[in-house]
């Protein structure tokens, strides 16, 4: 078992600033075998540890920026499970190493902290393609939405153009 030495110690000045993205999504199915849920949202599916929730049902998915890599090429042989693709859209230098690098996943705008050095080294700027990655043990605080269930149509119902 692994146990944090007790005695590290942050200054102010470094510590990471809290950044996250909520993502509402729904359940889309489960895999008892591997204890694992896969949840559809707008830009994708996401897989995450088992959340005791119906199928169907809609949930708050928690990101934390610090949570999220950024690949240039299509990650392939890697634990990470969730690997999306998308552009860096916009790129926030804050308090030293910390950079906040924004995701454009089409209609999700994902938070990544990353360092200026990576900022540097991968020679990231807004527009470039790349890909976020997120261990699925990350996505945390995985919550009920009370969003409404969408209501089944009616299969007897017709248009006004049919009726007549």
């Amino acid at each position: 078992m692994y146990e944090a030495p007790k005695n590290r110690v942050f200054s102010p000045s470094v510590l990471p600033p809290r950044l996250k993205t909520i993502l509402l999504a729904r359940v889309l199915r489960h895999d008892a075998h591997l204890g694992m849920t896969t949840l559809f949202f707008a830009d994708g599916e996401l897989r995450v540890p088992r959340v005791d929730l119906p199928e169907g049902a809609a949930v708050k998915a928690r990101i934390e920026a610090r949570d999220v890599s950024v690949a240039l090429s299509r990650p392939m042989d890697v634990s990470i499970l969730n690997r999306l693709p998308g552009e860096i859209a916009e790129l926030e230098f804050l308090t030293p190493p910390y950079v906040r690098a924004a995701f454009d996943l089409g209609q999700t705008r994902l938070n990544a902290l990353v360092t200026r050095e990576s900022v540097e080294r991968l020679a990231l700027v807004p527009g470039l393609k790349a890909w976020a990655m997120i261990k699925a043990v990350a996505i945390s605080d995985l919550s009920q939405d009370r969003a409404p269930q969408p209501r089944p149509w009616p299969s007897d119902r017709r248009t006004s153009r049919e009726r007549l």
